[in-house]
């Protein structure tokens, strides 16, 4: 990873022209960073969770944006077929994303769709801004494990940024008791302030846990927010007959689990990509009520610092569960 000079982007028509003031590394990207995300091939400028200002209009775009903090839903998509017509944006066979098949927001300056705005409410800074990216993935998993239902038990494997957003945003949906799998021990203890029912250091805990809980049926619905085999595997494990797993991480890719097993228990096993429009949305809703967060965030790092935060994370967890950088800094 280099920084180097592009390029200026210019805005198409519809689209505005933002200069991030806060851009999060995501785990994803890191994968890319390393070699086990295909879809990222370089050169490219990545950087998909970001906020910032509207600094310049392409035409037919409306000059007002220009002056506002705004996050920036980076799934470009066509707008016009059934999935997009259904609100199932995130589904499109055309999307794009920006930070993926787009220029990115580790730049002084990104371009975005006026469509893809959600304009910041002054008491949502630029780091909050750049977590309504995340957090909308957590927002889509939990709809997807608890279809607004009650349920008693839960579980989220990992306790990344993802992970803690997802734990989260499944408490608001369902109230039911979360369990979480981290072996951090610094984000176990997160975990467990921001309202995991139990932090478990190991899978055998969480299993034991599970049973203990649950009469030895498993828990209601298990999301995993790592993507590995191993967790993968895991999930389907400790979700009781009936259950559901959804799929967040996306570590590894190809998986072997037992169809016998799925088949006799009647498990349901669903992936869960991106977000909807209206996900997006009650995510801000979220991080600007304060119901949701991940602790204190540290400061945006200088754009330049990139490179060198990148090294760092692809070695293991850091302290910080979310890292941010941006130009000027």
């Amino acid at each position: 990873m280099t920084v180097d000079e592009w390029a200026r982007p210019e805005p198409a028509a519809d689209w505005v022209a933002i200069r991030p003031e806060a851009a999060g590394i995501c785990g994803s990207e890191v994968e890319g960073y390393v070699g086990r995300q295909p879809n990222r091939r370089p050169p490219l400028v990545m950087g998909h969770e970001f906020a910032g200002v509207v600094i310049e209009t392409g035409g037919g775009a409306d000059p007002g944006w220009v002056g506002r903090r705004v996050a920036v839903n980076p799934v470009v998509s066509c707008r016009s077929c059934p999935l997009c017509g259904s609100g199932r944006r995130n589904l499109c066979p055309r999307r794009r994303l920006i930070g993926v098949h787009e220029p990115g927001g580790f730049a002084e300056l990104v371009t975005a769709p006026q469509a893809n705005l959600v304009v910041l409410p002054e008491t949502v800074g630029p780091q909050l801004g750049a977590l309504v990216e995340p957090l909308a993935n957590g927002v889509h998993a939990a709809g997807l494990a608890v279809g607004g239902e009650i349920l008693g038990i839960g579980a989220v494997i990992g306790a990344g940024a993802i992970g803690l957003l997802a734990l989260q945003a499944t408490w608001q949906a369902s109230r039911a008791r979360v369990h979480v799998l981290e072996p951090d021990p610094s984000r176990r203890e997160l975990a467990a302030a921001l309202g995991a029912g139990h932090a478990h250091g190991s899978s055998d805990d969480l299993l034991q846990g599970m049973r203990d809980e649950t009469a030895g049926l498993g828990a209601d619905f298990v999301i995993d927010a790592v993507g590995r085999e191993s967790t993968r595997r895991l999930a389907v494990e400790a979700v009781r007959p009936g259950g559901k797993v959804v799929l967040l991480g996306l570590h590894d890719d190809v998986t072997s689990i037992s169809g016998h097993d799925l088949v006799r228990r009647e498990v349901s096993v669903t992936g869960s990509y991106a977000y909807t429009d209206e996900d997006f949305s009650q995510a801000l809703a979220m991080l600007a009520s304060g119901r949701v967060g991940i602790g204190e965030l540290p400061a945006v790092q200088p754009l330049e610092s990139t490179p060198m935060l990148f090294a760092r994370l692809a070695q293991g967890p850091t302290a910080e569960v979310k890292l941010f950088v941006a130009p000027g800094q």
